[in-house]
């Protein structure tokens, strides 16, 4: 795979998820914690790698927004 950054997201998002039912199921601190450290190490790493991604685009914002079409001649607003 190209890009590790979404993978790891969805790993962060996992591993918080975990943490959030380990605080309310009352399982021991020292768990909480070390999934907590560890979730937010994994953010940091998938931040880090989507932000050194070499990505380019010819699209400006004047091109719009893919999800909302501009008809021809339409300036962005």
């Amino acid at each position: 795979m190209k890009n590790l950054g979404l993978p790891l997201l969805a790993i962060t998002t996992f591993i918080l998820l975990t943490v959030t039912i380990f605080a309310a199921m009352d399982i021991a601190f020292t768990w909480v914690f070390y999934l907590t450290v560890l979730g937010q190490l994994a953010l940091v790493m998938a931040v880090y790698h989507v932000l050194i991604d070499n990505y380019s685009t010819t699209k400006t914002f004047a091109d719009g927004y893919e999800d909302a079409p501009m008809a021809p001649g339409e300036k962005f607003r």
